[in-house]
């Protein structure tokens, strides 16, 4: 369930924080990689039912394919 006083929602606004900074370090649209961070977060958190540590993993495996399609994307 989402609850907007909960921890999960306050990782949830840091990681889109983070992931809408370093798209514009990355000179990349900062809407749609902080959409991304949401739409994992959301997924491993309500559908999934993930605690905070499976939310950061599907962080962190957004963050690995970010970089992934980026390093493709410059070759």
């Amino acid at each position: 369930m989402l609850a907007f006083h909960s921890f999960q929602f306050f990782l949830l606004l840091a990681c889109a924080v983070f992931y809408y900074k370093a798209a514009m370090m990355e000179d990349a649209s900062g809407l749609l990689w902080s959409g991304l961070s949401v739409l994992v977060f959301v997924i491993t958190w309500v559908v999934l039912g993930w605690g905070w540590l499976g939310c950061l993993v599907g962080q962190a495996a957004l963050f690995a394919g970010i970089t992934v399609v980026q390093t493709f994307r410059r070759k």
